[in-house]
């Protein structure tokens, strides 16, 4: 049985978001059934939020649970891996911020954005360090300079639990950073995945649960 069928939020169905008064202009290219790499596809089976219907029979990874964490960041370490995400303000007058009908925010720095789409966001990622067996993995600004308002837990039966892991695939070549981001506007998950050292790409899929 999948963990995440452990805990109450995840037992929902998937949704996605309406946009009825106004567009939605973030991209599916990225989304978990848009993967042509049927490996990764699999792996991320095992654990993604958006793979739950191609799950059934798939072996789980190893995880590397986090270590420590708070509002501001969160840290995973294990298997000579340590990964670092982290937060910082969200400073509005330094970006361009687009509207639509002058009321809804639908790009930021002419960009679409994930997390709280809408609304000016409070937070965002400010950087995502990874070390492996003491190399660095320069993970691109671009792979998540559009995430905003990241939350690395959300609350259970009055505790603060995550989901958030970082996931080895069975021959160790490949490294899956996961966070799920659960926001009442529509969740996100972003899975940044790294092959031989290397940087290989982002899964990210939206509208997931409220």
């Amino acid at each position: 049985m999948r963990v995440v069928i452990c805990f109450g939020f995840l037992l929902s169905v998937l949704v996605s978001r309406a946009q009825d008064d106004f567009p939605d202009y973030r991209s599916k290219r990225e989304n978990f059934v848009k993967m042509q790499e049927k490996d990764l596809r699999s792996e991320m089976a095992s654990f993604a939020m958006a793979g739950i219907d191609e799950s059934t029979g798939k072996l789980p990874l190893k995880k590397i649970s986090p270590k420590e964490g708070g509002a501001k960041f969160i840290q995973f370490e294990g298997n000579g891996i340590q990964v670092t995400i982290t937060t910082a303000p969200f400073v509005a007058a330094s970006h361009k911020l687009k509207y639509f009908d002058e009321k809804h925010l639908v790009r930021i720095d002419n960009k679409p954005f994930y997390g709280s789409y809408d609304a000016i966001p409070k937070t965002a990622i400010s950087s995502v360090t990874v070390l492996i067996n003491k190399d660095s993995v320069q993970i691109p600004e671009a792979a998540y300079s559009d995430i905003y308002n990241p939350s690395f837990t959300y609350a259970n039966e009055g505790a603060q639990k995550t989901l958030d892991a970082v996931y080895l695939s069975n021959d160790n070549r490949t490294i899956y950073i996961y966070l799920l981001s659960k926001d009442t506007r529509g969740s996100i998950e972003v899975t940044w995945v790294i092959r031989d050292k290397k940087y290989l790409r982002r899964v990210v899929d939206f509208g997931l649960l409220k």
